[in-house]
């Protein structure tokens, strides 16, 4: 399988790949909570206010991301990255 790595803060993802991939039930799942930049502002209270802050720092995204035709995971997954093999 080809593997193709992106440095997210050179090159994020598009608003519109957040949009489709981030549940807006689970938002939070998606924000890299460990980030300093996340620890200095307060919680996000919806989807919409995720996004706005991943756009505006990538860095809040969860990393990596594993794209897999139309699977796409946030943060590492071992059984995932597995399957990707």
């Amino acid at each position: 399988m080809l593997v193709e790595e992106r440095d997210i803060n050179k090159a994020p993802p598009t608003r519109a790949f957040l949009e489709q991939h981030i549940d807006a039930s689970d938002f939070l799942r998606f924000v890299s909570t460990r980030s300093p930049v996340f620890k200095a502002r307060p919680l996000p209270a919806s989807k919409e206010e995720a996004i706005d802050l991943m756009m505006e720092q990538p860095n809040l995204i969860k990393r990596p991301i594993l794209v897999r035709g139309t699977e796409v995971t946030f943060g590492f997954d071992k059984e995932a990255y597995a399957k990707a093999r």
